[in-house]
């Protein structure tokens, strides 16, 4: 059992049906609005929109590989997946919030732009389309990337997130027939919280990459060592390190990096469910 690459394919498996889903929900209503509004002409565009937002997030990380397997090394080359490392862990933390925010009002403001790229011309919703999802494709790309690189795995994560993404127009096309029905608060907490997770460990590795190349102090203050009672390789320490880059060893600052991040972003994201939670009915 390939428990590495079971653990770096979970995590990326989660990313891509996360941000799967918020590309999805938001083509889902796009094509619902055109079909209800008998604007069929216009779903063409759209689809050219979201199809030229995936090849570019597709050479985005053919790009990102190319440079890290073919022209970097060494220091640069951990500086350099510790800068992407913080630049997704900035998108998502952008988008977690962003969605949560506009979970209730994101068909009303869709409505309201569709409107007026129909208005504008063919041009306008391919457009519309393509500003939509290549927000979230992006931000796929440089998580699972970071992911591909704290795992130390390539295959793994661009097969948990192609898997991802497939279960994600899957549901995409169930949310087509009851897009209005959709409690979408719920939908995007707990895929949310699993992802703020994610993105702390990505932090966690970042401040690693950092330290490696001597930008950050404590590279040697180590805060434990579990690898004498927990293997790196056994399969629950190969999860926990390839999901949240919680690894047998970490330095001090890296342990406070993941928990800084987890427990703010945490505290911040679910508050606005909690305050609804113990409101009076």
């Amino acid at each position: 059992m390939e428990t590495p690459v079971g653990g770096a394919f979970f995590a990326s498996y989660l990313i891509g049906l996360r941000d799967g889903l918020e590309a999805a929900l938001v083509v889902s209503i796009l094509v619902t609005l055109l079909a209800r509004s008998q604007r069929r002409d216009g779903l063409l565009p759209l689809w050219a929109g979201v199809v030229l937002a995936l090849l570019c997030a597709a050479a985005l990380g053919a790009i990102l590989t190319y440079v890290a397997t073919s022209v970097l090394s060494g220091v640069r080359l951990e500086l350099f997946e510790a800068i992407t490392s913080l630049v997704a862990v900035a998108m998502v933390t952008w988008m977690i919030f962003w969605m949560r925010s506009s979970a209730r009002t994101i068909k009303t403001e869709l409505t309201g732009k569709l409107t007026e790229a129909l208005g504008l011309g063919r041009f306008a919703v391919a457009a519309l389309a393509f500003v939509a999802v290549i927000r979230e494709s992006v931000e796929m790309v440089l998580l699972v990337f970071s992911a591909a690189q704290a795992a130390s795995e390539t295959v793994a994560p661009l097969l948990g997130m192609l898997a991802g993404v497939g279960s994600a127009v899957l549901l995409g096309v169930l949310m087509y027939a009851a897009v209005a029905r959709v409690n979408l608060g719920r939908l995007f907490t707990g895929t949310g919280v699993l992802l703020v997770l994610v993105a702390a460990g990505i932090a966690k590795y970042a401040v690693h990459g950092f330290q490696v190349a001597g930008l950050l102090p404590g590279s040697t203050a180590v805060a434990y060592d579990w690898s004498a009672t927990i293997a790196p390789t056994s399969w629950y320490g190969t999860v926990l390190a390839a999901t949240i880059n919680v690894t047998s060893s970490a330095t001090v600052l890296e342990i406070a990096a993941w928990l800084t991040y987890a427990i703010l972003i945490l505290i911040l994201f679910l508050r606005p469910a909690a305050k609804r939670a113990v409101t009076p009915a």
